[in-house]
C-alpha cells in the first residue's frame, strides 16, 4: 500500500508538472504571436523583393531587346557611312589629309568594338543601367564624330 501511495504521489507530481509547464501565460502567448508576425512580415518582404527583382529583370530584358536592335541598326548605319567615306577617299581628284583617314579608321575600330560589347553583354547581362548609360553615351559619341567628320570634310 505504501508503494502504491508513493507511486500515485510521484505520478501525480509528474502530471502536475506536465500540466503546469504546458500552460503558458498570456504574456508568453503574446510574445510568441508577435514573433510569428515578425517572421511572416520578413518572409513577405523577402518574397516581395524576389517578385520586384523578377519584374525588373523582365523589364530589363524587354528594354535590352529593343535597345539592342536599335544599337545594331545604328552600328550598321555607321558601317555604311564609314564605307562611303573610305570610298570617297579613294576617288581621284579629292584631296584628304592623313588625319581624315586616321579618324575614319579610328571610328571604324570603335564601331567594331561597340559590336563586340553588345555580344559580350548579351552573354553576361550584368548591371543593365550602367551598361545602357555607357553604351548609349559611346554610341552617341561615334555618331557625333561621324557627323562632324562628314560635315567638316566635304570638299
Amino acid at each position: 500500500m505504501k508503494k502504491t501511495i508513493i507511486i500515485l504521489a510521484v505520478t501525480a507530481a509528474f502530471m502536475a508538472e506536465a500540466v503546469f509547464s504546458g500552460c503558458q501565460s498570456a504574456d508568453q502567448k503574446i510574445a510568441e504571436a508577435k514573433e510569428k508576425v515578425q517572421d511572416a512580415n520578413q518572409d513577405l518582404k523577402l518574397e516581395q523583393n524576389k517578385a520586384n527583382t523578377a519584374a525588373q529583370k523582365t523589364a530589363n530584358a524587354e528594354a535590352w531587346k529593343v535597345l539592342k536592335s536599335e544599337w545594331e541598326a545604328a552600328i550598321k548605319s555607321n558601317e555604311i557611312i564609314i564605307a562611303d567615306l573610305k570610298a570617297e577617299i579613294k576617288k581621284p581628284g579629292k584631296i584628304f589629309d592623313g588625319m581624315f583617314e586616321k579618324s575614319i579608321n579610328e571610328l571604324e575600330q570603335k564601331n567594331k568594338e561597340m559590336k563586340i560589347r553588345i555580344d559580350a553583354y548579351d552573354k553576361s547581362q550584368s548591371d543593365w543601367e550602367s551598361f545602357k548609360r555607357e553604351f548609349t553615351h559611346d554610341m552617341d559619341g561615334i555618331g557625333t564624330a561621324l557627323k562632324n567628320l562628314t560635315v567638316n570634310n566635304k570638299r
